[in-house]
């Protein structure tokens, strides 16, 4: 799926990039980015932290959210867009939905667990009593060439 991107779109993927970068060189995690942004101001940045917490459930948009929740003092966020550099798996797919996100724009699609489409329609399923619009494939080549290059130097 590729949708028409606006400047801001670009903008703060490119800042969900530079976050999945600092993931894999500052902590050795899979480099995935996440940026929640409000009104044109970001209240919300996270990087895949799994390995150094200890915590599966530490992806990118969970640690996103989970700092805009201090920083806004709420843990609903109407109106705002979630940019991450891969397409949400179905637990982050889920506290997105119960966050109140109105929109995710993502890079990578993930052909395996991928909850915005790929796999699951886990996002715009008219069983949940929120929707969130869906916008894939910004930026997917940079963000599935960080991908690939993290798995081929693991293996």
């Amino acid at each position: 799926m590729t949708d028409v991107f606006s400047e801001p779109d670009i903008h703060f993927m490119h800042r969900a990039l530079a976050l999945a970068r600092h993931a894999e060189t500052a902590e050795g995690e899979v480099p995935v980015g996440a940026v929640l942004v409000l009104n044109g101001d970001v209240i919300g940045e996270g990087w895949n932290r799994n390995i150094t917490l200890n915590d599966p459930s530490a992806h990118a948009e969970i640690i996103a959210m989970r700092d805009a929740g201090q920083r806004v003092s709420n843990y609903r966020f109407p109106g705002a867009v979630l940019y991450v550099t891969l397409e949400p798996c179905a637990m982050c797919s889920m506290a997105i939905i119960h966050a109140r996100i109105g929109r995710v724009v993502y890079g990578a699609t993930d052909p395996k667990t991928g909850a915005a489409g790929s796999v699951f329609d886990t996002l715009t399923s008219e069983r949940h009593n929120h929707r969130v619009a869906v916008a894939g494939g910004l930026l997917a080549d940079e963000a599935g060439d960080l991908l690939r290059r993290f798995f081929r130097s693991r293996r």
